[in-house]
């Protein structure tokens, strides 16, 4: 993955035309991050009002959400986070849904018992990384064939450490963001973790510019890095990146 990055990053003016291959795609301003914005849902009624157009990945639903809603509630693709045992949830009648991901928060303590959850669907683990090693908790989660996820909103060290991580492995990262500048910020310190730039920069004063002229492969190459962003307001989310150019402003929002 880390080969086929590096050898996108040219942006459109610097891209030679491949006689073999005719001319290279162009770029697309939607394509960095179309599906991205995971809207997180903190009860039933958000549930119901999740936006589910393009731009937008599956919701995240709390497990005990869930459980309050009836069998004949079709939910379609989400992502379930476990706030509940994960054997209360099976043994439920709860809404209809396919799960494409599951989550859960994860203390020390139980990192290991995170990591040994038997579940139908890939699992994100979020550590607490407070008073333990970053980049050897993210290689721990990366070993047992998890998917990492941090908080923007965490230090630039340890966003930086993770990146370091999973950039050069195939399970991705899972974000947790508060506001469309955060969502922005994460794309950047992404693309630096594949370019070998400085992420704390990248976080501190993203290039909006150049992440607009990223070609569809170098798109991808992100995309493969980061699998998700979940935030509580991803209509507001998205009007920040229509407001940047990441999102072309006449595309559907509903």
């Amino acid at each position: 993955m880390a080969g086929i990055a590096r050898a996108s990053w040219d942006y459109r003016e610097d891209v030679p035309i491949p006689l073999t291959l005719g001319v290279p795609h162009r770029p697309d301003p939607n394509a960095l991050v179309a599906g991205l914005l995971q809207p997180f849902c903190a009860d039933a009624p958000a549930v119901q009002a999740a936006p589910r157009a393009a731009d937008y990945g599956p919701p995240v639903v709390l497990a005990s959400t869930l459980l309050t809603l009836p069998p004949t509630e079709n939910l379609g693709r989400i992502v379930v986070r476990l706030d509940i045992d994960p054997d209360e949830l099976r043994a439920s009648s709860a809404g209809n849904y396919e799960a494409v991901r599951f989550e859960v928060d994860a203390v020390p303590e139980h990192l290991a018992d995170a990591l040994g959850l038997r579940l139908p669907s890939p699992l994100v683990v979020f550590p607490v990384f407070d008073a333990i090693d970053v980049a050897e908790t993210a290689e721990t989660i990366v070993a047992a064939h998890r998917t990492p996820g941090i908080g923007v909103g965490d230090t630039a060290r340890r966003i930086a450490d993770v990146l370091a991580v999973v950039s050069h492995a195939d399970v991705g990262l899972v974000a947790r963001a508060d506001t469309g500048d955060e969502v922005i910020a994460i794309l950047a310190a992404t693309v630096a973790s594949l370019r070998g730039d400085d992420i704390a920069s990248a976080l501190a004063a993203p290039n909006v510019d150049a992440l607009r002229k990223l070609i569809p492969e170098a798109a991808e190459a992100v995309r493969e890095v980061l699998l998700g962003v979940e935030i509580a307001d991803a209509v507001a989310a998205r009007a920040r990146l229509v407001d940047v150019g990441l999102i072309a402003s006449g595309t559907s929002t509903t």
